[in-house]
């Protein structure tokens, strides 16, 4: 399952000296983890430094231009091509963006269902989940859940143009996509259980997390349906979970309470919400695939005399 690569983009690639001599793999790493962990952490700096609501502003404005540069935009002009491969740039059809936009909210719902699930086989760490998450400085509740919003949107955009563009993208052109999928959820799960949050039961769901993502980027060639269902998915994170402002998790594991109604409801939603993003995702593969097969052709037909 590999892509084709664009010539102007093998080009690039191949005219980086000593670094473009370092395998693809290590190489997309490095440069993923950079691009997108460095650019996540300007928020928490601006909201600590300038406070709301001015950090809103300014992080909106620098989300702005970070997608405008990780696309291709500004210098280095001789990146060009491979920024805007990276990042995924292509037209979406409005088919496309409502199969996509599906499959994000599936996503996260997935995901949710999931760490219910967990939750009730295993008591939940309450003050291991809210350290270092506190909106409690945020003055007012309003402006703590637009903290929420934004730090969501944070995570969302920089960290997929990372792992699911400047990681994936390369190692999907050089090995395929499984490899790719399989290094940019590792890369994400290590990235991620560094916390105090990081309980056992976690490493599956964010393995699982990464490689849904993954395959969502690879399916639809497009990384906004990724950034749009991470964003989905950390504000309910963010606002309950780990900020508990809207309340934290109560229910009680069913070593007390036994396997009741309630739980097989919650895998049922969950295995529902499963199966649902898959075929969200196989969908828009194929209509993917449609679109490309329509402007490979077009081109065949403006290139004839």
């Amino acid at each position: 399952m590999r892509n084709e690569l664009d010539p102007n983009v093998a080009k690039d690639r191949r005219g980086g000296g000593v670094w473009a001599r370092i395998p693809v793999t290590p190489r997309a790493i490095v440069v993923g983890i950079v691009v997108g962990m460095t650019a996540a952490n300007v928020w928490p700096l601006l909201l600590v430094k300038m406070g709301m609501p001015l950090a809103v502003c300014v992080e909106a404005i620098f989300l702005v231009a970070y997608m405008w540069w990780a696309g291709g935009g500004g210098p280095p002009r001789s990146l060009k091509a491979v920024r805007a491969d990276s990042f995924r740039v292509r037209t979406l059809s409005a088919r496309e963006w409502k199969w996509g936009l599906a499959a994000a909210v599936l996503f996260a719902l997935t995901v949710h269902a999931a760490i219910v699930v967990l939750f009730r086989l295993v008591p939940f760490p309450a003050q291991a989940f809210h350290a270092g998450y506190d909106f409690s400085s945020v003055p007012g509740v309003p402006l703590r859940w637009l903290a929420v919003v934004v730090s969501a949107a944070s995570a969302g955009v920089c960290e997929e143009t990372g792992f699911r563009g400047y990681m994936q993208r390369p190692i999907e052109t050089r090995h395929g996509a499984v490899i790719a999928i399989m290094i940019s959820a590792l890369f994400f799960m290590l990235i991620h259980l560094t916390k105090a949050w990081s309980v056992v039961g976690m490493v599956p769901i964010v393995f699982g997390a990464g490689v849904m993502l993954g395959t969502l980027a690879w399916a639809s060639k497009s990384l906004y349906f990724c950034m749009i269902g991470h964003t989905i998915m950390d504000v309910g994170l963010f606002g309950f979970y780990w900020g508990q402002i809207s309340g934290t998790f109560t229910q009680r594991p069913i070593s007390e309470t036994g396997m009741d109604q309630t739980f097989f409801l919650e895998c049922g939603v969950l295995a529902a919400a499963l199966l649902s993003t898959v075929v969200a995702i196989v969908g828009l593969r194929r209509l993917s695939r449609d679109s490309q097969t329509r402007v490979r052709n077009g081109s065949t037909i403006r290139a004839q005399p």
